[in-house]
């Protein structure tokens, strides 16, 4: 009986001891960063882009990283692969960056997008044949963007072509910390 007592005599006296006071420290103030300090980092669909994309649509790619919804049929006719003697050839595709909504909800799939390409090395529009939705489909259009190819040839001279172009978005190719 007596252990018991000892018992709840330290009990009481040892979380009255240990306690808070019930008193906080104010928020700590973070520090502000610097613009020098930190890189920019590079402009996702939210920040750069003011069209909204759709599957069977035509956009073309501005000179200020933002994206034009085209409305007109192509200028230039471009070749299947079955009608060229070389296929045109995709040397260097960016990956794009996974949008932090898309990667809160675990958002995964595969991009399809037609590419005309021309036949003096300029990429004249992109068609998107299968979206991904919370601006992937976006990101993947502003990749595209910057592809570098070699044009088709057919007798002997450059002609321009439709690609097409796949890009998957996986979560598990993905990083928190970046694209």
């Amino acid at each position: 009986m007596r252990s018991i007592s000892v018992l709840i005599l330290i009990l009481i006296f040892g979380t009255s001891a240990f306690a808070q006071s019930g008193r906080r420290k104010g928020p700590v103030a973070t520090p502000a960063a610097t613009p020098e300090a930190t890189p920019s980092p590079k402009p996702t669909v939210s920040a750069t882009l003011l069209v909204t994309t759709e599957k069977g649509q035509d956009y073309r790619c501005t000179d200020d990283g933002t994206l034009a919804h085209l409305l007109d049929p192509p200028s230039v006719n471009g070749l299947s692969e079955k009608e060229v003697d070389v296929k045109a050839e995709i040397t260097a595709i960016p990956e794009p960056p996974y949008t932090p909504e898309a990667r809160r909800i675990g958002v995964q799939g595969l991009v399809v997008l037609r590419l005309l390409l021309l036949a003096d090395g300029k990429l004249d529009r992109i068609r998107v044949v299968k979206v991904v939705p919370f601006g992937l489909t976006e990101n993947a259009i502003l990749a595209a963007c910057e592809v570098k190819f070699k044009p088709a040839m057919k007798g002997g001279k450059p002609v321009a072509q439709w690609a097409k172009l796949e890009i998957p978005f996986l979560l598990a190719h993905s990083s928190i910390f970046g694209p």
